[in-house]
């Protein structure tokens, strides 16, 4: 009897979408035609691939209507937002505009006598594992160099977003990619993990909790196959005394609590310099409340449901763990009467917090962020490094110096100063820490997707 992958809908707990997990030896099938046909990819001239990859984000862009109301119905996301596809383009765009220099080989001696040289190659067959809470921006993140660099690309996506793997692939296929360059797998955890552990892929990219990214290690130990992992966060954020205050909560809000907090990069944790302590928990608490959660098929919705009532679950049990250690919540319920005790989970914030408490050392990955106060640099340093991960930190100050000195001492993979929750493709994405290894997008995406290969050739006799 047949598996069966099924999303069920955050909106209102109905199955959404299903679809049968593929047999073993048909995986294996498809994973080898995707290798055969990416020896005569790879040998077509770059132009052409940066050609072929574009048009077909560009017929991916013209079903953004559909994919915002499927993105609602599968994470909850509300449909005012719009899709990814901002992100998505911009992107692509900008990996398009890098590639010829990112590949370029780089050159030791050309000779009358001798070529010396090395040159980035693809790695083969690169398989992406790809997550629900930013479903498209994530893939994209790989697939769009990996395929410019002549690399053919699996897509195994999260069941939480099952439909998005299909209409990438369906929209590349429409745009005119050749067959088998770029395949859709419906897999469960098994299927994943054997072929993985047969070597059948030459790169893995994964993005999602550690848990997973321990079993992807664990599956592909003795493949020697390269992985790119990218597991998550606790992103800080300090307010330093000279901030720009409402600037400062404005954006620090938006990144703790859009996509209801599910965001790798979301800000869960602030340290607020004490002369503003009291005054930007006020204001951070005026623009929590101005959140409007509800369905998010409604275009007044501001705040959608979780992805599942047991990532809810989570967020509630760190929350009341905290109140009962003696944190105090800020945030009024009764501005949030749509809370349902399910998926519908209501924003808030949590002072008078301690790192003893998980809220402020576990991810939380949900509408809730904790706030303390600190009496200087060495204090919000000692607290910011005080985390299992290192994604991204976000700093506040109008002196660039002082905010240099302090991300030169931050364990994060991405220093931001003034903004936060953002991702630039010219900058590489990456982590440290329990936050995973490797890195996407800017050159040294390029250079993670394929491998050195070195040439030394003496051109004459003598």
């Amino acid at each position: 009897m047949s598996k069966t992958l099924t999303c069920i809908s955050p909106i209102d707990g109905a199955v959404y979408a299903e679809r049968p997990v593929i047999e073993p030896d048909a995986a294996r099938q498809i994973v080898d035609r995707c290798r055969a046909a990416q020896k005569a990819w790879a040998a077509r001239p770059l132009d052409e691939r940066i050609a072929a990859v574009k048009a077909g984000v560009a017929q991916l862009n013209t079903m953004a209507d559909e994919v915002t109301v499927e993105l609602a119905h599968m994470m909850g996301r509300p449909v005012r937002y719009g899709g990814e596809f901002g992100g998505v383009n911009e992107r692509t765009d900008y990996m398009s505009e890098i590639a010829e220099r990112a590949l370029a080989p780089l050159i030791a001696e050309e000779s009358a006598q001798f070529s010396r040289r090395i040159e980035r190659v693809p790695h083969g067959v690169v398989f992406v594992i790809a997550p629900w809470n930013y479903p498209y921006m994530t893939a994209i993140n790989t697939i769009v160099p990996a395929l410019i660099a002549g690399n053919s690309v699996v897509i195994k996506h999260a069941t939480q977003t099952l439909l998005v793997g299909e209409r990438i692939a369906n929209a590349f296929a429409a745009a005119g990619l050749p067959n088998d360059l770029l395949v859709n797998l419906f897999l469960d955890h098994d299927g994943t993990e054997a072929l993985i552990a047969e070597g059948a892929f030459n790169f893995i990219n994964f993005t999602g909790s550690v848990g997973g990214g321990k079993a992807i290690e664990r599956a592909a130990a003795g493949t020697f196959t390269g992985i790119g992992l990218e597991l998550g966060g606790k992103d800080p954020a300090y307010v330093m005394e000279d901030a720009d205050l409402d600037w400062a909560v404005d954006v620090l809000m938006d990144g703790a609590f859009y996509n209801a907090g599910q965001c790798c990069c979301g800000i869960e944790r602030i340290y607020v310099a004490r002369p503003h302590y009291e005054a930007f928990v006020e204001k951070a608490k005026a623009w929590v409340e101005k959140l409007k959660l509800g369905n998010p098929l409604d275009k007044a919705t501001t705040l959608g449901p979780m992805a599942k009532v047991r990532f809810a679950r989570e967020v509630r049990a760190q929350i009341d763990e905290a109140i009962a250690d003696g944190a105090r919540t800020v945030v009024d319920p009764k501005h949030f009467p749509s809370d349902d005790g399910g998926a519908y989970l209501m924003p808030q914030i949590l002072v008078d917090v301690t790192h003893d408490m998980r809220v402020m050392r576990d991810e939380s990955f949900g509408p809730v962020v904790g706030i303390m106060p600190v009496d200087g640099d060495d204090e919000a340093i000692r607290l910011m490094n005080d985390c299992a991960f290192g994604l991204t930190a976000s700093l506040w100050s109008q002196d660039a110096e002082r905010a240099e000195r302090i991300g030169a001492a931050l364990d994060t993979g991405t220093v931001l100063m003034n903004r936060a929750d953002y991702l630039d493709p010219a900058l590489c994405w990456t982590g440290c820490k329990a936050t995973g290894r490797g890195g996407s997008l800017s050159e040294i995406g390029f250079h993670n997707l394929t491998r050195p290969k070195s040439f030394h050739m003496r051109k004459t006799q003598s």
